[in-house]
């Protein structure tokens, strides 16, 4: 037996009930990491992996304008939309499946609000970068799901290569896939990167370890990553340094 195989301590499954936030009425938040009022010494961050919040919006609400410095910020729409704005002028929407980023760099003021008739759920994701300060940049884009069936689609990269997906300043990618059940999917992480893979629908099962939907699994030391999906399933990773 290969070092690893049959060892599943580098993979830490965290259940969605022990994720921190609650629900605010106008937002029903979870935190993967520590964020806000939730705070937890075990779950400060994951490598470059800062925060990982797993938001539904209220029709007609949102985060009024706020600032940010020194972060790459994802954000991965899971139903509905979100409509953008900020203090250089960019303005956009962003739909279901798809993505924005903004690199806040040496500063930069956003607000983010659901101006659809229903809720709108979204992955946001914040990721340290290589280096502090720098223009501070934003950019969406479109990834259709049917372009990810059974094939992993970088969605968002720093790293060399990655021509096709939203640029961010740090030395990590963000992954989409959607598996219908029982099929499968390798994704070669390499034992020196970390990584945090979060179901946004259905179940998976990843080098044996079972998550479903909205659970967070956090790894460590995989070679690589081995998904099977018990049901039909869309996997967002975040692979980082």
């Amino acid at each position: 037996m290969l070092p690893g195989e049959g060892d599943h301590d580098m993979i830490e499954l965290r259940p969605y009930k022990s994720l921190g936030g609650g629900n605010h009425g106008w937002l029903n938040t979870r935190h993967h990491f520590s964020f806000a009022d939730y705070h937890d010494e075990e779950r400060m961050s994951w490598g470059s992996i800062r925060v990982w919040n797993d938001d539904e919006i209220a029709a007609g609400a949102g985060f009024p304008a706020h600032p940010h410095a020194n972060m790459e910020i994802i954000t991965y729409v899971r139903q509905g939309a979100i409509t953008h704005g900020d203090s250089l002028g960019n303005k956009g929407r962003t739909e279901a499946g798809d993505v924005q980023v903004m690199s806040a760099g040496s500063g930069i003021r956003h607000a983010e609000y659901n101006l659809e008739p229903g809720v709108t759920s979204i992955f946001q994701i914040w990721i340290l970068p290589n280096t502090r300060g720098g223009n501070p940049e934003w950019g969406a884009k479109a990834f259709p799901k049917s372009d990810r069936a059974g094939k992993f689609v970088v969605l968002a990269s720093g790293i060399d290569g990655d021509a096709e997906a939203l640029r961010i300043r740090s030395d990590a990618r963000v992954v989409g896939v959607t598996l219908q059940a029982g099929q499968s999917a390798q994704y070669p992480l390499g034992a020196q990167r970390r990584a945090y893979l979060v179901p946004a629908t259905g179940c998976v099962e990843v080098n044996g370890t079972r998550a479903h939907a909205r659970d967070g699994l956090a790894v460590a030391e995989e070679e690589t990553l081995r998904l099977t999906a018990v049901e039909d399933s869309e996997v967002v990773i975040v692979d980082a340094s």
